[in-house]
């Protein structure tokens, strides 16, 4: 009753002008940090929300003489098309179980090497290891592939030293069982140390006199990763998680044309490249975009579930 007196009585202007001067004082307080943001801001929205008016030729027989605007409208007919082809399933399914392989092996990794280079004492020792696993992170994948075909290729080191040893040379590059191996091993190797770095922000952060009172306790440094540190880590691998979940659809675009040949099409053809050749080399720009909308929508649809289904089970969120 009182609550709604205050909205409709005589004193509501003046609540809704102290609200409305309160408003103006916590942005002016903190003016500098919103014109930093300002520059993030617009550069969102040119290229990221603009762009989305693009998305409207999945509905559409998209010609590029006639421009978005003039070409006419089909409805659902691109996606009737893509749910009746055959192609697209079997790339469907590379992309979530390459992904899913990506998420087993390759998300575990750098928590790992983070709560091991945390155990690390020597100062020096620690941040040469640090420098040497950041790099391969800028190495870009057109020169990881030429240093895996160089390595693995029928005359490359490895089957060198293979034949050297009275061995039979090994088609590494295009055996259809080596190539997903291949794609997590590379992926790991490049991505596991840039990874690390959240984490050991978040073990930074930890109360050292946690460990001490573990120390006192009696506890050996593998209980005190396993009651200290992993549940201090335990948010950040949460959102970080569900984050992952969230591209899940995403085939890693880079890493797969670059290492992938019309041999391993059977299970290394992903989305991504699907998209690719039907969008760029074929032309059929509105089925290209139509399978790009979808995937998005689905992406948007496992972040909701799987952040939904976090913070029921361990109260840990994006949002």
């Amino acid at each position: 009753m009182n609550a709604s007196v205050a909205k409709t009585g005589p004193n509501a202007g003046k609540i809704k002008s102290a609200a409305r001067n309160e408003l103006r004082k916590r942005i002016m307080g903190y003016k500098m940090l919103y014109v930093m943001l300002l520059p993030a801001i617009v550069f969102l929205i040119i290229f990221s929300y603009i762009p989305m008016y693009g998305a409207t030729i999945a509905f559409k027989d998209f010609w590029i003489t006639k421009g978005i605007l003039g070409s006419p409208w089909v409805g659902l007919e691109h996606f009737e098309k893509i749910f009746r082809t055959e192609k697209f399933w079997e790339v469907f399914r590379n992309t979530i179980e390459i992904n899913l392989l990506r998420l087993v092996f390759g998300f575990p990794a750098p928590i790992l090497l983070a709560i091991l280079i945390n155990e690390v004492r020597q100062k020096f020792f620690k941040r040469s290891i640090q420098t040497i696993i950041y790099l391969p992170h800028f190495i870009s994948w057109v020169t990881i592939a030429g240093i895996i075909f160089s390595i693995l290729s029928t005359e490359g080191l490895v089957n060198s030293i293979i034949v050297a040893l009275g061995g039979t040379p090994i088609n590494f590059l295009t055996n259809d069982n080596m190539f997903r191996p291949l794609l997590i091993i590379s992926g790991i190797w490049k991505e596991i140390g840039w990874g690390t770095i959240i984490y050991m922000a978040a073990l930074a952060g930890i109360n050292p006199d946690l460990y001490e009172a573990a120390t006192v306790d009696g506890a050996n440094r593998f209980k005190q990763v396993i009651y200290i540190t992993l549940p201090s880590l335990l948010p950040i691998i949460s959102i970080l998680l569900i984050l992952n979940f969230g591209s899940m659809m995403n085939g890693g675009f880079d890493q797969v044309f670059n290492l992938y040949n019309t041999m391993v099409y059977e299970s290394g053809d992903v989305i991504d490249t699907y998209v690719y050749r039907i969008g760029l080399t074929q032309g059929e720009y509105s089925v290209a975009t139509a399978i790009g909308l979808l995937l998005n929508v689905i992406n948007f649809a496992l972040l909701v579930l799987v952040n939904y289904t976090s913070k029921k089970l361990s109260g840990q969120g994006i949002y």
